[in-house]
């Protein structure tokens, strides 16, 4: 049996939707999104974010159009799983955000003033705690609360630094940062000392942990600088071999000092 295709006088969200519906249908839909739940397509959801945010840093907006589309199939797909189940609908996900929107902008909203966009964030997250607050009920009441657990480690990182921060658990200056940068370096030299392979990665993490903090304080995010470096690395690393093929060489047949050599040009260059 042949799922009849949506109306064309719906609009494009709307046909979306009845879309979706057509490939959950337990007797005409795909077999595939039928096979799908919660968790399957979590992943999917999380790879769509990233290449939307790809094709932001590329400045490719044509690329952009249909990365947020596969997006937006996503909260459509889930939304369909759990309207199947009787959770919520669709229009339950919108009310859900347009009242959080009005309730996090009382200054455009309501009649509360905000002076500049500083005080906006400071009323921003206060307005989040009482959220959090409120969602929590007789949950334990922490500053770390509904910090995502699935974010990457180091977006996470700094994320729960910036709440601890906010309760006032934070070191004073970048510089006493340094001192403890120096004393996880250590940490990390004498668990290697020791041989205890559990221990060396235990001390890796915190040393990473602090890296983190460092970056914060000095006004950066660790995903930030940390996608620059990569990127710089790719550049010259690519560079390298490059350069190495024009002198007839093979750069991993090079000695690790004629491939530091060739760093070094790059560098330079």
């Amino acid at each position: 049996m042949t799922a009849s295709a949506p109306h064309n006088n719906l609009s494009e969200f709307e046909r979306l939707v009845e879309i979706m519906k057509a490939l959950r249908d337990p007797v005409s839909g795909c077999p595939w999104d039928l096979e799908q739940n919660f968790s399957t397509i979590a992943p999917y959801t999380v790879e769509e974010a990233y290449e939307v945010a790809d094709a932001i840093e590329r400045n490719d907006f044509n690329d952009l159009k249909s990365e947020l589309g596969d997006l937006l199939l996503q909260v459509v797909f889930h939304s369909q799983m759990a309207n199947e189940q009787n959770l919520f609908s669709i229009e339950d996900v919108a009310k859900s955000i347009n009242d959080k929107m009005v309730s996090r902008h009382p200054h455009v909203f309501g009649d509360v003033s905000i002076e500049d966009s500083d005080a906006q964030t400071k009323a921003w997250e206060d307005i989040k705690a009482k959220e959090r607050a409120e969602k929590s009920g007789d949950a334990v009441d922490s500053a770390l609360a509904d910090v995502a657990v699935a974010l990457p480690a180091l977006l996470r990182a700094q994320k729960l630094q910036k709440r601890a921060a906010r309760v006032g658990f934070d070191w004073p200056t970048p510089d006493s940062v340094f001192d403890k940068l120096d004393e996880e370096i250590n940490e990390v030299k004498d668990a290697i000392r020791e041989g205890d392979q559990a221990h060396i990665e235990e001390e890796l993490g915190d040393l990473l942990f602090v890296c983190a903090n460092l970056v914060r304080k000095l006004g950066a995010e660790s995903e930030d600088v940390l996608k620059a470096a990569n990127k710089k690395f790719t550049t010259r690393f690519m560079a390298m071999e490059a350069l190495a093929r024009s002198e007839g060489n093979v750069f991993a047949d090079l000695s690790l000092d004629e491939q530091e050599a060739l760093w070094q040009r790059v560098k330079r260059a």
